[in-house]
């Protein structure tokens, strides 16, 4: 079952040597300066993704500060643990947690659309694109 925990002393290291497929590196900026993101941008919310007991992934969201909307910054599988769902598993939980705040009801995101197994995985969950380009990035929207 997945689990969000947050990034801490015990973790941090075996967050930061997550790593991703060769062809995978450009898609995901590092989880190191995710993490050093949040420390700057407190609003951001880091997270460890774990499949019961084993760290799996990273995840990161915030309420964005110049649009006052949520975006969710990051997310990756460690290579080691890509094709089992988890991804999936992981952006329902990010998404519900987003979802307990009322006064919301958006969520972005931002995708390479070379990376065509992310760009499936967010449109099955509900996400669309807007129409939006930020250098690489394609803006995805999930409304409800």
């Amino acid at each position: 079952m997945i689990i969000l925990k947050q990034i801490d002393a015990e973790n941090f290291w075996d967050v930061i040597n997550l790593s991703l497929v060769k062809e995978q590196e450009d898609l995901v900026v590092s989880n190191a300066v995710s993490i050093a993101q949040a420390y700057v941008q407190p609003e951001c919310v880091p997270l460890a993704i774990y499949n019961d007991e084993a760290l799996v992934g990273f995840a990161m969201y915030c309420v964005d500060r110049d649009d006052g909307e949520y975006w969710i910054y990051r997310l990756m599988i460690d290579k080691a643990h890509q094709n089992k769902g988890y991804g999936r598993q992981a952006m329902n939980k990010v998404i519900d947690a987003i979802k307990r705040d009322n006064a919301h009801h958006k969520i972005y995101l931002g995708v390479n659309r070379s990376g065509s197994i992310s760009v499936h995985l967010y449109e099955s969950l509900g996400f669309a694109f807007n129409g939006q380009v930020f250098g690489k990035e394609h803006i995805m929207v999930l409304e409800y």
